[in-house]
């Protein structure tokens, strides 16, 4: 399996799936931020409340908390950076930036398909036919992303062999 396939793959989902990407990323921003920088420890809010109150702080042995407390916070960092590069991978695709179907048409193999609303169904190589979504707001086209295909058209799509469900629709293949 190529490495490269396998971030193109991955990167490709907030490409495809843009509009819905950029709302769920821009939402959830709001709360991961607030889980990755909140305060751990004596200047957590609890411990400042118990300052306050004049009530005893937790037993030395709760410091196995602040351990877990340090640790989601870094899970926290680590999910806020990539929420934060699927809502840019998310506007690109929603403005027609070919990140990642330019690698997919050089990089794919050509298969026949069919497109019906809004679902393309191609046969692999080998054997395995795929049923995928092709989104209005982000096309999976390459390389006329504005180009014009009818419900039940036979189509040529490209996709990479170690992961068919990034795909694009080959442009160049379409009928005039």
């Amino acid at each position: 399996m190529n490495i490269m396939d396998t971030i193109i793959w991955l990167a490709n989902f907030p490409v495809t799936h843009g509009y819905a990407m950029v709302f769920i990323a821009a939402f959830s921003l709001m709360g991961l931020f607030a889980q990755s920088f909140r305060a751990v420890g004596r200047s957590s809010q609890l411990s400042v409340i118990r300052q306050r109150e004049g009530l005893p702080e937790p037993s030395p042995a709760g410091s196995g908390r602040i351990v877990f407390a340090h640790a989601q916070r870094i899970f926290f960092r680590v999910l806020t950076a990539v929420m934060a590069a699927s809502l840019v991978l998310g506007i690109l695709g929603l403005i027609g930036v070919p990140v990642t179907s330019a690698y997919i048409f050089a990089n794919g193999e050509s298969a026949a398909a069919t497109l019906e609303d809004d679902w393309v169904t191609f046969t692999t190589s080998t054997g395995e036919t795929y049923t995928l979504p092709n989104d209005f707001f982000t096309p999976s086209m390459y390389p006329d992303r504005t180009a014009w295909v009818s419900t039940g058209a036979d189509i040529a799509v490209r996709y990479l062999p170690s992961h068919p469900q990034a795909y694009v629709i080959d442009t160049t293949q379409l009928a005039d």
